[in-house]
Order: C-alpha cells, then structure tokens, then sequence
C-alpha cells in the first residue's frame, strides 16, 4: 500500500511538473549524461560571453564549449527573393550569463532596398534528450530506458526572448531571414547583437539576393503530407477535444505546417487505426451508431469541423481518411441497443468486413458530395498487405467508382495506377513507366521514411542535413513530395524528452509544444524550398540542353549510396553553390 501510494506521489508530481512547464513557458532541460570534456573550457581564457557564426549543419553539444573551426566572425548567403534562409549564432561562456538577448537591424542594400527587421527572425535552440539507432543500424523496435545511447541534443527552437545561461554552457541561436518578394536583386547588410548583464556583442552578416524569386508556400508544388495529431494537442493544452479552446490552441501547430506547403488533411473515420502506437490514441472523426433496428447511422459532426478548419488555413488539396485497414482489425461503434460501445474485428474480404463497410462508404459518398469534397477525398490506407488492399478498393469502388484512394507502403504493381495517392518506402522504386504514367497525370506520387531507415531520417539525432536530403532526393528520383507519419505525436514530455517506448527519439514529432519549431523542421522546408527551385530552373532551362544537364548532374549526388561515403553537409554545401549559380 506504502509502495502504492509513493507511485501515486511521483506521477501526481510529474504531471503537475509538465503542467507548469508546458506548453508556452520557459522550463528546465534535462541534465545531460555525457561527461563533460574540461580541457574545451580550459582553453577559454576569459570569463566574458563570447559569440560567433556556426553552421546550420552542426548540433553544438551544450556541455562542452564549440571548437573554433566551427566558428565564424561573419555569415554571407545566397538566397531567391521570397525565400527563407537560416544559420545558427553560438554563444558560450565559463560564467554564467543572465538575461541574454538577442536584436537584429534591418538589411540595407546601398543601392536601394531593405530586408526589414520583422524578417528577421532568431530563437533559442533548445535541448532535448534523445538516443540513437538500434544495433542492425535502423530506428525500430522496443526503446527501453537505458539500453540506447542517450544523451542531449540541440533541436527545439525557442519563443521566449531572453534567457539566462549556465556557467561553462553553450547557447547556439537559430537565426532565419524570410526575404521578401519584392526586393531588387543586391546584396542587404546587416547586424546581430548579443546582450547580457553587462556587455555586448555584435556581429555583421549579408544576404546575396539573386534574381529569381519563389512562389509562396500555398503556391509550392511538392506534395507534403506530414500526419496531424489533433489529439496530442488537447492532452497538451488539457482541454477537451473539438472545443472552441482546442481549435484555438490547434491553430499555431497547423499554420506552421500550411506555412511549410502542407497539402493534406489527415482524419480518423474509425477509432484507433493505428493500433495505439502513439502517446494519444486517435480518436474516430466520425461517431459510428448501430441503431436498434440494426441500421446505421453516421455523425460527421468533428469531420466537418476539421476539415473546414483546415481548408481555411489553405490545406486544401486533399483529405486522407484513415483507415479501412487498422492494424488491429477492430472496428469500433456505439450499440444503440446494448447503450455501450462496442467493436468486431474483421478481416477484409470477409463477409463481416463488407457488411460494416458498404453501408458507411455509401452514406459518406453522399456527405461528401454535399459537402463539395468529394473530388478531394481519399480513404487511406498505410503499410497494408497487396490483397487486403485488393480487398478494400473492391468495397471502395462499388461505393462509387470515382472514390479515390491512397496508400503509404510497399510499391505493389497492380495498385501502381489505381491508386491517387501513393508513397513508397524510401528504399523502393516505382517503375520507370509507371512513374512517368502516374506523373504526366498529376498524381501525388511520393515517398517517405520511417523508423526503418537508419539515415537520412529526421530523428531528434539525425544530422540536420538529412532533413534537407529529402527534398533533393525526390528531385533526384522524380517523385513530386514526401510524406512523414508523424508531424506533432508528442511524447509524454516532449520539450525534455523525445525519447519513446518503440522508435528512435524524435520519430514521432517534428515541432515541439509552444509552438516551438525545430532545426529539423526548418530543414524540411530547406528542402522543399531547394525542390521548388529545381523545379523552376528545369522549366526556365528547357531550351538550354547544356545548362539543363549541368542542373541534372548536380542532382546525382542525392542517393543512399553517397551518404555511406560522404557527410550529408558536404553533399549539399556543393549542391546548393551550383544550384544557386545557375
């Protein structure tokens, strides 16, 4: 009872802990495990805060002061108009450092032209423990506490604006410019100024703006389509689900996503279709009702909130309605008769599986029309078996023979062209014809990674880079997107800790409560940015076969192969050079 009653204790105690520092307030990171490598602050030979330019490709270890090489007294670089480019300030000090805080000016160009101040915009990077691959190299599989590599690692960005360091810590800060539209092509100078207590640090920096500008993100053609977890942000904000309050607190998490050029709207049609995989269970979007006379009835009350929600943020190209296949094979419902909730399990193909299905898709068919999405619908399906899916499409089409479908999976060879949207693992390939087949008719046809692939990934560990890969890589393999499970699957204290019970730590979320970004998430969008400006140059380049090429070549890089060999930072610094160049 004693032992009982200390647990009860403890958990009171950690939730009242996450409570107070969660989600907007500034909180205390986890102490981190590693040893501290005194001879970097021996070499320190001042108790002032010393600052300097780093590199966005470089996670600065928070225990041990920066190596110089790494450093840079300046930042230059390159960029379209309306694109958005980034680096990191590291600060570092054997003292501490109280109130520290950080001031832009604008960018001026002598000629004429200013990158306003409002573009500029800067973020304590936060740290957060992770762990690292399981031992055949990949990110899956039971992750028990203290069997992985754990340690901290810079990923979160900040929105409060002063903060106090440590002594004998390093702060990097993450520094973004959003250069607008309209500015004439020249080069913008400008400054950063670093404030503690009593001293002030101040560093020059120059935007190259070149004469090409990128579309907004509305307006990009790259299919991104990272899940939305609308029920990890109700447990996070503790307020009850589809209330005005959760709305509310929803709306920053999305806007980011539809300010990165999200193109889909993830909902739940059945409860649980993963199988409870996630900190949050999904819950269902449509209320399932078996009446007493055995008819079904259909609420489409929270899908329609979501959806339109979403729409009026500009995610508008597609719904994906998951799922006709969950992992459990337990579909949910409320017994009018029994007054209780209640689920079958069936398999698709069944007759039983039928019987459930026929009389829902039919009744949403129609909602769906009326409510003017039809055309943007799809029932979605992820990492299923080719006949369960055979299975499935079967129902789907006898609903209406117009219903779309996707799926996130293996490439199966009769579902290439029958299938809207399709992603494939990342260590498969569409067929030449296929890909050409599916591409000359619009169709989202992408890939994705997930806990399998050890590298390039996006865990909280992964080099920066990689993030970026992705977007080179599907301009490399022809693809048009990229899809993520997990854009916002928080962890139970996800500021402090990504780590989770299966996967490797960050596997799950890609913006951190706050809301706060992540170098992860801002190298996405590196580079989806990088897709759209290949897909320009190859538009403006047609007629020039030798520039053409020159483009091509500078793609070749971006295969699994060379990461074995070369450092993702390498393979893009050359590529972005060339690609700016052109």
């Amino acid at each position: 009872m004693v032992n009982k009653f200390f647990g009860m204790l403890v958990l009171l105690a950690l939730q009242q802990n996450l409570l107070a520092q969660s989600p907007a307030r500034d909180y205390t990171e986890l102490p981190d495990p590693k040893p501290v490598n005194q001879a970097t602050w021996n070499a320190v030979k001042d108790n002032k805060l010393h600052a300097a330019f780093g590199s966005a490709d470089l996670r600065y270890e928070k225990r041990n002061a920066p190596g110089t090489d790494a450093l840079f007294p300046a930042w230059a670089a390159k960029a379209w108009k309306n694109e958005k480019v980034h680096t990191q300030l590291v600060l570092w000090s054997t003292t501490a450092q109280p109130g520290v805080k950080i001031d832009v000016t604008p960018l001026v160009n002598p000629n004429g032209g200013v990158i306003p101040a409002n573009a500029v915009s800067t973020g304590f990077v936060r740290y957060v423990m992770t762990d690292g691959l399981n031992k055949e190299g990949g990110g899956c599989g039971v992750h028990p506490p203290g069997v992985y590599d754990s340690s901290l690692v810079a990923d979160g960005i900040d929105i409060i604006r002063k903060k106090d360091m440590a002594a004998k810590t390093t702060q990097p800060v993450w520094l973004s410019v959003k250069v607008p539209a309209t500015v004439p092509a020249g080069t913008y100078k400008g400054s950063v100024t670093i404030s503690a207590a009593a001293q002030k640090i101040t560093l020059p920096y120059e935007i190259t703006v070149l004469n090409h500008v990128l579309p907004d993100p509305k307006d990009w053609q790259f299919h991104l389509d990272l899940w939305q977890s609308p029920d990890a942000v109700a447990r996070m904000y503790n307020v009850k689900p589809w209330s005005e309050a959760h709305f509310k607190a929803m709306k920053p998490y999305t806007q980011m996503l539809a300010n990165a050029g999200q193109k889909m709207i993830t909902a739940t049609i059945i409860y649980d279709p993963w199988n409870s995989q996630t900190q949050d269970v999904y819950g269902s979007m449509v209320k399932w009702t078996k009446k007493k006379n055995g008819d079904w009835e259909y609420d489409y009350t929270i899908f329609d909130k979501w959806v339109q929600y979403m729409m009026d943020l500009g995610i508008s190209k597609g719904i994906n309605c998951y799922s006709m296949i969950p992992w459990n094979l337990k579909f949910y419902y409320y017994d009018e008769a029994a007054k209780k909730d209640t689920f079958i399990v069936a398999k698709p193909g069944s007759p039983e599986y039928a019987a459930h299905w026929q009389p829902m898709l039919k009744d949403f068919v129609k909602h769906l029309k009326a409510k003017g999405w039809f055309e943007k619908t799809m029932i979605a399906m992820d990492e299923r078996p080719e006949e369960a899916m055979k299975a499935a499409m079967q129902l789907i089409k006898n609903a209406d023979k117009d219903f779309k479908l996707s799926l996130a999976g293996s490439y199966h060879a009769p579902l290439g062209l029958e299938l809207y949207d399709y992603s494939i693992a990342f260590r498969e390939s569409y067929p030449a014809d296929v890909l050409k087949a599916r591409l000359d008719k619009g169709l989202p046809t992408t890939f994705y990674t997930c806990c399998t692939e050890g590298y390039p990934n996006t865990f909280s560990f992964s080099p920066t880079g990689e993030a970026t890969f992705m977007g080179w890589y599907a301009a490399n393999k022809g693809y048009n997107g990229y899809l993520r499970w997990a854009y916002n699957c928080w962890v139970l204290d996800p500021l402090r800790d990504s780590r989770f019970r299966t996967w490797s730590a960050g596997d799950t979320y890609f913006v951190y409560p706050g809301p706060r970004s992540s170098i992860r998430f801002e190298r996405l969008v590196e580079g989806i940015q990088d897709y759209e400006k290949i897909r320009i140059l190859r538009k403006e380049l047609a007629g020039d076969p030798a520039a053409l090429s020159k483009l091509e070549n500078i793609l070749k890089p971006f295969k699994e192969e060379t990461l074995k060999t070369t450092p993702v930072a390498t393979i893009l610094e050359k590529a972005k050079k060339e690609l700016n160049a052109l």
